[in-house]
């Protein structure tokens, strides 16, 4: 069943929605099926993108002005790319990634307002054409979402925006992934179901496998 290129899968979603639980579930069962895979998150999955992790996700919400904010973001992405996606990809391996570009679009362009074709400019140099194969887009009750923020022991900076901003970049992910239902699947995560986990794994599969 194993494809002779690399396959990427990225989660998408805001705070809260439970992208990171459910992208190292599935990680667990393709690692389970015998598939060479990794696992990487963004910011971050690297080791000079987990120093600028680091500092971009620690302090108060208004710590940096939002271009600076944007561009650590960037840095961090280029890191990861050079240092973890890139040799991945080179090696045929299933990717799973918590969090890349569509976060970017959701967050900083219109969340937050940044010039979109900086971020695109930016990327051109970046990325080498590299784009998930597969997304999963995770919604939420915004209420269930606070809810499950205000339980975690460690906030970060974006664990602290309101309910109006996780909404709008919620907003933004959902149209993101009504553009191309082929790559992306727009699951609800409101309720602590198992059938959300079936349902990625089955989507998975279908899609590693076709």
């Amino acid at each position: 069943m194993h494809k002779k290129k690399s396959f990427f899968v990225t989660f998408e979603g805001i705070e809260g929605s439970g992208k990171s639980y459910h992208s190292k579930k599935l990680f667990k069962k393709v690692k389970k099926l015998k598939f060479p895979a990794i696992y990487s998150r963004e910011p971050g999955g690297s080791k000079g993108a987990e120093i600028i992790r680091n500092l971009v996700l620690m302090g108060s919400k208004n710590k940096f002005h939002k271009i600076t904010d944007a561009l650590l973001y960037l840095a961090s992405r280029n890191e990861h790319i050079i240092d973890t996606l890139n040799p991945a990809i080179k090696k045929k391996k299933v990717i799973i990634c918590d969090r890349f570009i569509d976060s970017t679009e959701a967050y900083q362009v219109n969340g937050k307002g940044i010039n979109r074709s900086l971020v695109k400019n930016i990327h051109k140099e970046i990325l080498n054409n590299i784009k998930p194969d597969l997304t999963f887009v995770l919604k939420v009750n915004i209420s269930k979402a606070l809810k499950r923020i205000s339980k975690r022991k460690k906030k970060n900076r974006y664990d602290k925006f309101t309910r109006d901003f996780y909404k709008k970049v919620q907003n933004t992910f959902i149209r993101i992934s009504k553009k191309n239902k082929k790559r992306y699947i727009l699951l609800d995560n409101t309720k602590d179901s198992s059938d959300v986990e079936k349902i990625i794994l089955k989507e998975f599969i279908k899609r590693f496998s076709g």
